[in-house]
């Protein structure tokens, strides 16, 4: 487990190291964004994935490695638009940014560790293509929540879904990681 750990907190501080970049020459842009628009961006991000892997070629530069860079990220936005929302003024400094970052990647590794720890670090066997496709799944799952205006009856919220959404896409940079 303590490899796990070590190798979560190093493809976070990529994608940490992104976000910041990102934020330093956009701002705060991404808070103009209803978590419903984010959960399409985590769509088009996650089928263009697929799409990748089943066609095995990119014609525009970037590819897997990075859409699942992004989609940590846009989970990330995701959480703090839909949990403070109405709490933040639109255009965040650097700081606010970083530590909100922060403060949901902290949430994200703590679940990751408990649900490592009850199913044995099962992802470990999960092909990533297998994880594409989880992703894809909670995604749907989100947006028929968003459609049912957030409201389910028997299921998880969609801030879990998207914790999940996260955590899988950590897990496919760990095993992209291992591959080369």
């Amino acid at each position: 487990m303590s490899k796990t750990t070590e190798q979560y907190t190093k493809v976070i501080s990529i994608c940490r190291e992104i976000f910041e970049k990102k934020t330093k020459d956009y701002g705060t842009s991404w808070r103009v964004f209803r978590s419903s628009s984010l959960t399409d961006q985590l769509f088009i991000k996650a089928q263009r994935i697929r799409t990748l892997q089943i066609n095995g070629e990119s014609k525009v530069g970037e590819g897997i490695y990075d859409e699942f860079v992004a989609i940590v990220n846009y989970c990330v936005m995701a959480l703090i638009q839909l949990e403070q929302d109405d709490n933040l003024e639109m255009e965040l400094t650097q700081m606010e940014a970083i530590q909100l970052y922060d403060a949901y990647i902290k949430k994200a590794k703590e679940l990751m560790e408990k649900k490592n720890h009850d199913y044995g670090e099962a992802w470990r066997d999960l092909r990533v293509s297998s994880l594409t496709d989880l992703i894809l799944a909670k995604i749907l799952r989100v947006k028929q929540i968003e459609n049912n205006a957030g409201k389910t009856i028997a299921s998880e919220g969609i801030d879990a879904n998207y914790y999940d959404m996260l955590n899988y896409a950590v897990f496919s940079l760990i095993h992209l990681n291992e591959e080369n």
